[in-house]
């Protein structure tokens, strides 16, 4: 049920415009929207054909069955918990919050609140749209139940509200890895749940790919484990089935690697040469040992700009030679280049970006294969400064597991793409038209597909985009384990 993206940057949420935005959570129409702040007032819920039954929720008698704190609005910290990682989600207001301690908490929430109100779960809260915080529903904060222990075998538990920043500190104390996202404050949750990209994917694959077992609770308040051998279609659909959909899950085991020296870089190249790098960059990343990862971010601009930063499992002694092939490639002098031996916790730790809330606008592509015309490419952000595509290779460790192997689709692609774009609440429409622009403009080189964790509901054929060929399997155990679609929300797979 959580949701939460991965990023290179801390940056990684997604926003509409506003009409958009009235249309999805305020319409009474819409089941996640949870109508107009006198119904949520009102503890009660807009219905759909299969939705919400209209009856009120005791919120004393759930207050009081609860060992975390239950906020209604007025209540002191409501403000503070109700707000998600983009300033631009602060208009999801939700008639309460459950700040759970257990998963009997969760289980009690659900109970309550079932087919009453729009319910979902947060960790991180990056969700890109805020579908964590349902306007005029529940929201089931996970924060407080974070602890991460690892056994001597290297077995990680960690429970789903886990910031990425505990969890990388807490394994990497124990000598271990975990690969997942970049963003410190990203959560667990939605970062596995939807796959689990990061700089250490062509390495050690994605994050999903080491998920042993889920503890979760399903839409009629049951605790139950999820793992291969007890659930195998359940536990196929939580590995990229994406966060939302299935259940609540409560806390995750996972395999771990022991840790690794690695090398962390950033080479900037000047202003004009996006065409050559971008050439240059494709063919040689594709060849280059699964020990390095490195994305070719393009900046915008009048002239774009663009880097290729990364990872590389191994000393910089080893590293230097890649990245001297990469300049010789593109016939380009680059204007930075930094190159630094780390730890994985510091290593993790640079590319973790800044903490602070941020307002942005985002969505994805994924790269089936090589861009035809990165001269094309490029032109889509001149004279569009604050935006960039963020191009994240796949390949190596992530292409090892087949495409219906996991419920995540992109085992085969050559990248993904993200499109971002810092924004206001002033600028939030014009951005947004901008990133539209972008995304078709992809299309139009023939660059499909989404990635689940940057969810957007502007993605034209959205399910099949994020789930490809795996969605018909998906659709079937998100019914067979929430029939009455109790996890209802827009792109939820009950919508697919």
């Amino acid at each position: 049920m959580n949701q939460a993206p991965s990023r290179f940057t801390c940056s990684a949420s997604e926003e509409m415009v506003t009409m958009a935005r009235n249309r999805l959570f305020h319409a009474p129409t819409v089941g996640t929207g949870g109508g107009t702040a006198q119904a949520a007032s009102s503890a009660t819920a807009p219905s759909r054909a299969t939705g919400y039954r209209g009856t009120k929720v005791d919120w004393d008698r759930l207050r009081q069955r609860m060992r975390g704190a239950l906020l209604r609005p007025g209540d002191p910290g409501f403000e503070d918990a109700r707000k998600l990682f983009n300033p631009l989600n602060d208009d999801h207001i939700p008639v309460a919050v459950a700040q759970c301690e257990s998963t009997s908490d969760v289980s009690e929430a659900v109970r309550a609140a079932a087919n009453r109100v729009p319910l979902a779960a947060r960790s991180g809260g990056h969700s890109y749209v805020g579908y964590s915080v349902p306007h005029g529903g529940l929201a089931l904060d996970l924060r407080r139940m974070s602890a991460v222990e690892v056994q001597a075998d290297g077995a990680a538990t960690i429970g789903a509200g886990a910031p990425l920043r505990e969890v990388y500190s807490r394994v990497a104390q124990a000598n271990r890895c975990l690969p997942a996202g970049s963003c410190f404050t990203v959560g667990i949750a939605g970062v596995t749940l939807g796959g689990g990209i990061g700089v250490l994917q062509r390495r050690f694959g994605l994050t999903c790919d080491h998920l042993v077992a889920a503890e979760m609770i399903t839409a009629d308040g049951r605790a139950l484990t999820a793992s291969a051998a007890r659930t195998p279609d359940l536990f196929w659909a939580l590995r990229g089935g994406g966060g939302g959909n299935f259940g609540i899950v409560t806390q995750f085991t996972f395999a771990t690697d022991p840790a690794p020296a690695l090398t962390v870089f950033v080479v900037g190249f000047p202003p004009g040469k996006v065409p050559e790098v971008l050439s240059a960059w494709q063919p040689w990343i594709s060849a280059a040992p699964r020990e390095l990862w490195a994305n070719c971010n393009i900046l915008g601009g009048d002239v774009p700009s663009c880097r290729v930063a990364g990872c590389f499992v191994g000393l910089s002694s080893s590293c230097n030679p890649l990245l001297d092939d990469l300049i010789s490639r593109s016939g380009v002098l680059p204007n930075r280049r930094t190159v630094q031996d780390r730890e994985y916790f510091s290593a993790m730790r640079f590319f973790s970006g800044r903490p602070e809330r941020e307002s942005f606008v985002a969505s994805s592509r994924v790269l089936s294969e090589h861009a035809s015309s990165p001269d094309a490419l490029a032109s889509l952000l001149v004279g569009r400064p604050g935006v960039s595509i963020i191009l994240d290779p796949l390949g190596g460790a992530v292409a090892d597991v087949g495409i219906e192997q996991t419920a995540f689709p992109h085992r085969k692609a050559f990248a993904t793409a993200q499109i971002y774009a810092s924004a206001t609440a002033a600028s939030e429409a014009e951005v947004t038209r901008s990133v539209r622009d972008i995304v078709a403009g992809l299309a139009s080189l023939g660059i499909g597909g989404g990635y689940v964790n940057y969810i957007d509901p502007a993605l034209p054929d959205w399910a099949r985009a994020y789930y490809g060929p795996n969605l018909e399997r998906l659709r079937s155990i998100a019914h067979d384990y929430d029939p009455d679609e109790v996890f209802d929300f827009p792109q939820g797979l009950t919508r697919a």
